[in-house]
């Protein structure tokens, strides 16, 4: 008896390495489309950015704070000079508030570029809001007065919904 061996390529099933690759590139176009509507990265970039600046906050800060030192001026109230500039003290810290007695507040000591995404409000307490954000009361950090002269400011930061 004599064994029947099949060559034929017709009676195989499957798809050919073209078909297949060309269903992985659509699938790939379709991703590269598509992702970026359901990653929406923007809301941790506009949170990365408000950290960096309350990061330049705290750091303004201490740096002022080490100036008030060295230069007495620790009070409920007094100025420190940086430059040409003043800028109010309240407790031997920057002070929330520009007043015309004493200097700036503590929003000019990270000068901000006019066009850049944080906008500053000089009101009590001083608020740093990210422009990008759709209501103010997300993504914003907030500075208060120093309590006495052990005591820091208040620097609280709402990073939620940026």
């Amino acid at each position: 008896m004599k064994k029947l061996t099949s060559n034929n390529f017709s009676t195989q099933k499957g798809f050919t390495l073209i078909e297949l690759v060309v269903v992985i590139v659509i699938l790939g176009i379709l991703a590269a489309t598509a992702a970026p509507k359901f990653i929406d990265l923007t809301g941790d970039a506009r949170r990365s950015v408000m950290e960096g600046v309350q990061g330049s906050i705290n750091s303004a800060v201490n740096l002022a704070h080490a100036k008030a030192l060295v230069s007495n001026q620790t009070g409920a109230t007094g100025s420190i000079t940086i430059g040409s500039l003043s800028y109010a003290m309240v407790n031997g810290y920057p002070a929330a508030l520009a007043n015309s007695t004493d200097g700036l507040g503590v929003g000019s000591l990270l000068e901000l570029d006019t066009d850049s995404d944080i906008e500053f409000t000089d009101a009590a307490p001083s608020v740093f809001t990210h422009k990008g954000t759709a209501t103010g009361d997300v993504c914003t950090i907030s500075y208060a007065n120093a309590a006495g002269s052990e005591t820091p400011p208040v620097i609280t930061a709402t990073l939620t919904d940026c």
